[in-house]
């Protein structure tokens, strides 16, 4: 008996985080202790001041199943640097403080720190190679059942140059188009927004990404477009879309 609830609690698991993360936004839930995943997600971005590719390679750590370390490796080239470039290193915490469990549907409140170290150069691309110091500080919380999954993040991020300091706002709708099966077999749809108020300016811009995941046991395929929907700042930081394409692998 007790190994038969064991199996049906496992399966219950795999069913529930099935969805996987949203691809542009973040989500509260972490799937247990000493595990490790390796991800990139890698932005295409086009703006009133060119094209940027942006490469990240993150490793994330989760010492206990309610706390994350990771530190996120990234290279930028853009179409006024012809080769690709080191760009700023970030270092990321997460503790999870709040866990409402029921049958079939979670509900997770996790703090968050972001911390992104001067390493680029100062190419002026907001929140991939600025040369400058910031620290972002925020609150992610998220609910997820079998038939979908809901997330939201607000944050402030502080920079050494107060034009990068923001208030950043983010909402998740995630969507999984196949029936639970193990092992894991998924495809998700993802609806996602994005608010960044720059305080400094006085300037707003609001996103919009469209995104599809495939999920097959413990990797994932990402693939987004994210376009503005209000875009109310200078011209040279206009912003006209971005592309992204991911993976990630846990053990």
């Amino acid at each position: 008996m007790k190994n038969y609830l064991s199996l049906l609690f496992s399966l219950f698991c795999i069913s529930l985080f099935a969805q996987g993360p949203p691809i542009t936004a973040d989500k509260p839930i972490m799937l247990g202790g000493k595990s490790f995943t390796v991800k990139t997600l890698t932005e295409i971005r086009t703006s009133e001041q060119g094209t940027s590719i942006y490469v990240p390679f993150m490793f994330h750590y989760l010492p206990t199943a309610n706390s994350l370390i990771a530190v996120h490796i990234p290279f930028i080239t853009t179409n006024f640097s012809d080769n690709f470039v080191f760009a700023d290193v970030q270092v990321l915490g997460k503790y999870q403080f709040l866990r409402k469990d029921a049958t079939g549907k979670t509900f997770r409140i996790v703090a968050k720190t972001l911390q992104n170290l001067p390493t680029g150069k100062k190419l002026g691309v907001m929140r991939q190679s600025t040369g400058f110091y910031q620290s972002y500080f925020g609150v992610v919380t998220g609910y997820e059942s079998l038939r979908y999954g809901i997330s939201s993040e607000v944050g402030f991020n502080w920079s050494e140059f107060s034009n990068f300091n923001e208030q950043i706002t983010k909402l998740g709708f995630g969507l999984p188009l196949l029936k639970p099966q193990y092992p894991n077999k998924q495809i998700n749809l993802f609806f996602e927004y994005s608010s960044s108020w720059f305080t400094s300016l006085g300037e707003y811009q609001l996103f919009y990404a469209q995104g599809i995941q495939y999920a097959l046991k413990n990797i994932t395929f990402d693939l987004a477009v994210q376009l503005p929907l209000i875009n109310d700042v200078e011209q040279i930081n206009a912003f006209e879309h971005s592309v992204f394409l991911g993976t990630r692998y846990t053990f």
